[in-house]
Parts: structure tokens; C-alpha cells; sequence
């Protein structure tokens, strides 16, 4: 049997062993509707209750400020257009780089993009002009799918926080709220919103060995939103529907064991990693994109130039590596990437680049593999 080398984390992951087990009583002999009366129900409803108090107490929030939704795109599009929503005729600001859960619902209203640098690092100072007096909320993502910069979230919320001074001083009432797509960050940065300052945050489960469409919004208390589900009422009126409580479980254990785990995971990426792209440029003239510090350590996008990346992917899946030109979400979209261009890199390089992602199970060994098919990938 052919080797296997998984090289997409950022896209998916496996769900831990220790989440499906978790999760599985809820799919079977505790399967009651959280908003009936009898004894059964309130078991269910009592660990509904136990799952979003684990959450919070793994972001450093209250309960309440925790909304369960069915993934990242649900909980970026409630953010987005649940804060848009609440106040029409506002505007939203937006990084250039930002995932098209976020991307898309922003330019349903009156947006503006800023720009980044060519390591993906959001423009500060253009952050500080784009904004104007119907400014109500900024959405820049925490660390990058695709390219692994970390952004500078706690200096955007500073600049936030000066406009919002100024904004008080002046006698303008209009909120100015900060969103971040962290969907990417649990497993190796500072995930507490008290000491990241933002507003809104969202968290998805596939990316952190937790079931796929599970997820929360992260809301905090004096934040207005618009409900983009109507219904029964359930998340606090904000997200209606029968509550998936297996998900809900799930995701809350997996949130659990990525902030527990954060030291040993970071600590095994960045070994993988750092291995991985020094082989990559002395062996194959790599060129590294994204900044190469503030990064998560398991993102490997490389350009290989004078490549076709579709027809390296295509042979390293021939010899068993998996890995992807970019995020997975747009990967039969036969444009360049949005994040590459916003860098400024041109469509050939854009063309001849490849993300490599690693996870928990990832070895050397793996490693190894894919350097020897890269060999062959490069000569095709």
C-alpha cells in the first residue's frame, strides 16, 4: 500500500479520538430536543450549559458571550452582517486578506479593503485613513489560512480604541467594533479575548480535530447584533434552530485540549516547520512567503518558480502527498489567489505556489517523503 502524507491541517483536520467519544452519547441515547421539559431533555440541556461554559472559560469570556453556530463562514457572516445590520448606512473595513466568509458578506454593505504588506501584515497607518464617522466595525483575521501571518491584532484594537476615544470626545455615539477570524489560531497563539481586546471572534472546529461545521461566535456583551436565523430563539435570539448538542460538545473538548496543548503542538511545528522550509530553500531555491516570524509555525507556502502548482499537486498526490495551492474553500476557482496578489506577488509566481500544512501526526519521516517527491514533482 502506498504511503500516505497528509499535508492540509489548515484545511481540515481529524476529530480526536477523545471528541468522538464525547460526542457520541448525543447522537444516540441522549439525542432529546434541549428545549423540552422532561428529565431526559434537561440532561441534554444541562450539557449544552456545561459546553458553553467550557468555551468561555477557554476564550476568558462569560458564557453568555458564547454563540454556537455551525462553523467559521456561519459565525463570520453573523458577525459581519448581524453588526452591519444593526446599523444601516454604516460602514465596514475590512484587511485585504481576509477569508471569503469575511470578504463576501462585507461587500454586501458599504466596505473598504486596506491593504497589506508583502508579508500579509496589515497597513496600519492606512487602517488609521480608511476609517470615517460611519465607521462600526474593523475585520482583520488573526493568523492567515493561507500564507500563516499572525496579524497584529492587539495594535489594531489600540487604534480602534483612539478612534473610539475621539469619536467620545467629539459626541459621536457610533460603536466601533473589532472582529477577528481566529479560525486558524487556537492550537498556537493567545486566544483570550480579554487580552487580545476585540469584540468579536470566530472559532471553527474542523481546524482544531473537532467535528466540521462546529464553531462559536464569540460576542462580547455590550456588542449589538441582528439574528441572521430566525426561529425558536435559541443562542440568546441571535442564532435560532434545535441546538446541536453533539457538535456543541464537541467543539467545546476540542477547544479544550488545543489551548492545553498549545505549548508541546507549537513546539512540534515549529520544529517540522522551521526543518521543512530550510530543506525547501537550499534544495529547491523556495521562496517562503508570509512573514517569517509572526507566522503560525505549521504553514509552509512556498513558491517554486517557473512551476505549474496545479501540475506539482497533481504528482505529489500520485505519490501520496496531500497538500494544496492555497485555501481549500476556493480551490476549484481557477483565479489567483486574492491573499498572493493582495502581497503583490504577480499571477505566474502566484501560480507556482503551494501550502503545506502540518498537524499533530505530522513526523520527520513525513517530511522526509515529501522532500524526495517534491524531486519528482519538480522534474514532471
Amino acid at each position: 500500500m502506498q504511503k500516505v502524507v497528509y499535508l492540509d491541517y489548515a484545511a481540515a483536520s481529524p476529530v480526536d479520538p477523545e471528541v468522538v467519544k464525547a460526542m457520541q452519547p448525543y447522537h444516540t441515547n441522549m439525542f432529546y430536543n434541549p428545549s423540552a421539559i422532561y428529565s431526559g431533555a434537561r440532561d441534554v440541556k444541562s450539557a449544552l450549559h456545561t459546553a458553553r461554559a467550557d468555551v468561555a472559560l477557554s476564550i476568558g469570556s462569560k458564557p453568555s458571550e458564547v454563540i454556537f453556530v455551525s462553523g467559521g463562514t456561519e459565525s463570520a457572516n453573523l458577525a459581519i452582517s448581524g453588526v452591519m445590520d444593526q446599523f444601516p448606512g454604516s460602514e465596514v473595513v475590512i484587511s485585504a486578506v481576509e477569508h471569503d466568509a469575511v470578504r463576501k458578506p462585507a461587500q454586501k454593505y458599504d466596505y473598504r479593503v486596506c491593504s497589506v504588506d508583502a508579508k500579509a501584515r496589515i497597513n496600519l497607518s492606512e487602517l488609521r485613513t480608511h476609517k470615517t464617522e460611519k465607521t462600526v466595525l474593523v475585520s482583520v483575521m488573526y493568523a492567515n489560512n493561507e500564507v500563516g501571518t499572525v496579524q497584529p491584532i492587539k495594535e489594531v484594537v489600540g487604534l480602534v480604541e483612539s478612534i473610539r476615544s475621539a469619536r467620545a470626545k467629539s459626541g459621536n455615539k457610533m460603536p466601533l467594533y473589532v472582529h477577528t477570524d481566529a479560525c486558524q489560531a487556537p492550537q498556537y497563539l493567545d486566544i483570550n479575548v480579554a487580552r487580545l481586546g476585540v469584540d468579536l471572534m470566530t472559532l471553527n472546529g474542523g481546524k482544531i480535530y473537532g467535528p466540521k461545521q462546529s464553531g462559536i461566535l464569540y460576542k462580547k456583551a455590550s456588542v449589538l447584533l441582528s439574528p441572521q436565523i430566525v426561529g425558536g430563539g435559541q443562542e440568546f435570539g441571535i442564532r435560532s434552530g434545535t441546538e446541536n448538542i453533539a457538535s456543541a460538545v464537541g467543539f467545546a473538548l476540542s477547544l479544550q485540549l488545543a489551548v492545553s496543548r498549545r505549548s508541546s503542538t507549537h513546539k512540534h511545528a515549529r520544529t517540522l516547520g522551521t526543518y521543512f522550509i530550510d530543506t525547501l530553500m537550499s534544495t529547491f531555491g523556495a521562496v517562503i512567503n508570509g512573514d517569517r516570524k509572526q507566522r503560525l509555525p505549521n504553514n509552509v507556502h512556498a513558491t517554486f518558480p517557473g512551476v505549474d502548482n496545479e501540475r506539482v499537486l497533481y504528482s505529489l498526490d500520485a505519490q501520496g502527498v496531500w497538500a494544496a495551492a492555497g485555501s481549500a474553500c476556493s480551490a476549484s476557482s481557477e483565479e489567483s489567489s486574492h491573499v498572493l496578489l493582495a502581497m503583490g506577488m504577480n499571477d505566474e509566481d502566484s501560480r507556482a505556489s503551494v501550502r503545506f500544512s502540518i498537524g499533530k501526526n505530522t513526523t520527520k519521516e513525513d517530511i522526509d517523503y515529501t522532500i524526495r517527491a517534491l524531486h519528482v514533482a519538480l522534474r514532471a
